[in-house]
């Protein structure tokens, strides 16, 4: 029989964990984590997920599309309504929006303030 294992947090590498966690807690709604502080910050999400954030000195950012520094991690998260509405939301929140669009109508890669690509999905 295999081990049975829940998915119950995904770490993201950051500069800044707190700046991180503000960003993706506007742009989720999730409460954060009561335990966070400068060096890893998180949000508790929906069913037990803890999206964290852990300061990384020197740090990186992901070169999305190409792979000069590779991004290692993407992740989609759905929304409802129009996604030129929501990922205008995102982009005053502090998002950045690559010119390579490889998903058309279907999808927006964008990239949090600490050049992390994500997408947007319609619901």
């Amino acid at each position: 029989m295999p081990m049975q294992m829940k998915l119950v947090a995904i770490t993201l590498d950051c500069p800044d964990p707190l700046a991180l966690a503000v960003f993706y807690q506007q742009a989720t709604g999730h409460e954060p984590h009561p335990k966070s502080d400068a060096d890893f910050a998180g949000l508790n999400g929906e069913q037990g997920l803890l999206i964290g954030f852990q300061r990384v000195d020197d740090y990186r950012a992901p070169s999305w599309p190409d792979q000069i520094v590779p991004q290692q991690l993407h992740i989609c998260f759905q929304v409802d309504g129009d996604l030129d509405v929501a990922a205008a939301r995102l982009l005053e929140l502090g998002a950045g929006k690559p010119d390579h669009q490889p998903h058309g109508d279907k999808a927006r890669v964008l990239t949090d303030p600490a050049g992390h690509p994500f997408c947007i999905v319609r619901g």
